[in-house]
């Protein structure tokens, strides 16, 4: 790594580069795009492979989901009538799909636009996020898209530097201290046991084409059995979803094909609202915290699984891509070349972009936060009315909620089956029991997934994100600040984050 960073630095080590992105129309994706074009200009060309049928359909799909978000309002100010021309000057959509070679983009299009030749920097954000995903979706983008994109990097000769974002959480369940290492090749969380990536393909493999053999079995029955499959397996390794299981897998292919150039792995926590540049509180998709919010503004939820005492680790969206970038730069080729000799990585570098050690923030911060803000702000509700804010209750651990949920529903639940049974199912009493008994279990099955996050109890070492830190010559308030002490969390939640996801996300 280099030993001293700055603005200057970061700034112009973008000019004339051209940097490949995967996840573009994601959240992180959205910002670190629309950063790199609006502090470095002169930047060469931004390759966004993203899933479409052909060119026009993928430039479609930039210009809607990419640079025609609210996001790229300053830059749209900034270029003014050249926005479009410097936009398309710079990005160059791809039409493929990153669970194929080369991105799924044709052989011929590489070749013609040179992107194997020109490449600088690879950033692979792509992944599937959903904690109950088909297991063979889920392993085709978390762990043989990781695949295809080291085999793509080795294709390019003037490749510097790669960087994969995977998730602090793929440490499971630990408590204590999470160390910033990479994965040994087969290791699980369950001691004594050895995970096969081999295996797992072929047990989803197997398990697919069992079901398309199967007459009987609907297309439903098959995306629930896949979904099984993947929960089983993370569980049997002491994983609680697919998502992180496979994300798991995902760094271990990273660090088995080993690349010549440097590899960096960022493992952001929860990233949360952009909180200063370009756009503050903006946001997509709804994070497990942001229940707590929206049940104020909709004041539909009294009880929520969390323990007011726990950290809840996260970090603004826009300080986890002032630390890609500044990691980027760190570990280049191009800029290590330039200070003292070093010998060539092996390992991949590790940084938790995180906050539960530094500036730790309580679930208590954002509850009261959040009661204070609707107190002040008090939503109107379709009648006019305004709507007045109760405080929620917090059930501290799955024994207390599980208790609460038997009480509270379950017996109800049973009471009115034993109802519709006695009435045979008359007077609309067998649909509203069954109607019921789905929504509990949906409820119960959110729980069973999210509960191990809303219960962390680990705490993320950032050691190596503070070195990068400390190479910084000016962090605070920077143009690329990513030092979560710099954050005051009740001011940031009240004042940026809860009038994002308003804004945002109750539309």
């Amino acid at each position: 790594m280099v030993d001293t960073l700055s603005e200057e630095n970061i700034i112009g080590y973008f000019k004339n580069k051209s940097i490949l992105i995967t996840g573009s129309t994601g959240f992180l994706g959205k910002i670190l795009v629309e950063k790199i074009l609006r502090v470095q200009p002169d930047v060469k060309k931004i390759y966004l492979p993203v899933r479409a049928v052909d060119a026009a359909a993928a430039k479609h799909r930039v210009e809607t989901e990419v640079v025609g978000k609210e996001l790229f309002g300053l830059l749209r100010e900034k270029h003014g009538g050249r926005f479009q021309s410097f936009i398309w000057e710079k990005i160059v959509p791809l039409a493929g799909d990153v669970m194929r070679e080369d991105f799924g983009v044709d052989s011929e299009t590489l070749r013609e636009l040179r992107v194997t030749q020109e490449l600088d920097v690879i950033v692979n954000g792509a992944a599937t996020t959903n904690f109950y995903e088909r297991y063979d979706v889920a392993l085709d983008v978390n762990v043989m898209g990781v695949k295809h994109m080291c085999n793509f990097a080795k294709k390019c000769p003037n490749l510097k530097v790669l960087l994969h974002v995977s998730t602090a959480y793929v440490a499971g369940e630990k408590q204590g201290l999470v160390q910033e290492r990479p994965f040994k090749n087969g290791e699980t969380l369950l001691e004594g046991t050895r995970l096969d990536i081999d295996t797992e393909l072929k047990l989803a493999k197997d398990l697919k084409k069992q079901l398309e053999a199967d007459v009987d079995s609907s297309p439903k029955a098959e995306r629930k059995a896949m979904k099984d499959l993947g929960l089983t397996r993370a569980r049997h390794f002491r994983w609680p979803n697919t998502y992180v299981f496979t994300k798991s897998m995902g760094e271990m292919v990273l660090s088995q094909l080993q690349c010549d150039v440097p590899v960096v792995i960022v493992r952001p926590s929860i990233i949360t609202s952009v909180q200063n540049d370009p756009l503050p509180g903006w946001i997509e998709g709804t994070r497990t915290i942001d229940t707590i919010v929206i049940g104020y503004a909709k004041q539909n939820l009294t009880y929520f699984l969390a323990d007011l005492n726990l950290t809840m680790d996260v970090m603004p969206g826009d300080m986890v891509v002032n630390a890609m970038m500044a990691a980027i730069v760190a570990h280049s080729s191009s800029s290590l070349e330039k200070t003292k000799s070093h010998p060539k990585q092996h390992a991949p570098a590790v940084y938790h972009v995180s906050s539960s050690l530094r500036n730790p923030a309580p679930y208590n911060v954002l509850h009261e936060a959040g009661f204070r803000y609707f107190t002040e702000h008090p939503r109107v509700g379709p009648d006019g009315r305004t709507v007045r804010t109760h405080k929620m209750t917090f059930l501290s651990s799955m024994a207390s909620f599980h208790l609460f949920m038997m009480l509270r529903y379950r017996l109800l639940l049973e009471l009115l089956h034993l109802l519709s049974i006695l009435c045979c199912g008359l007077f609309g009493l067998d649909t509203l029991y069954h109607d019921q008994a789905r929504k509990y279990r949906f409820v119960m099955h959110l729980v069973d997934l999210y509960g191990p996050f809303a219960l962390f109890k680990g705490c993320f070492d950032d050691v190596n994100l503070n070195k990068l830190r400390l190479a910084m010559t000016s962090n605070h308030g920077s143009l690329f600040n990513f030092d979560p002490k710099t954050i005051d969390w009740d001011e940031y939640f009240y004042r940026v984050h809860i009038p994002g996801v308003i804004k945002y996300m109750l539309k």
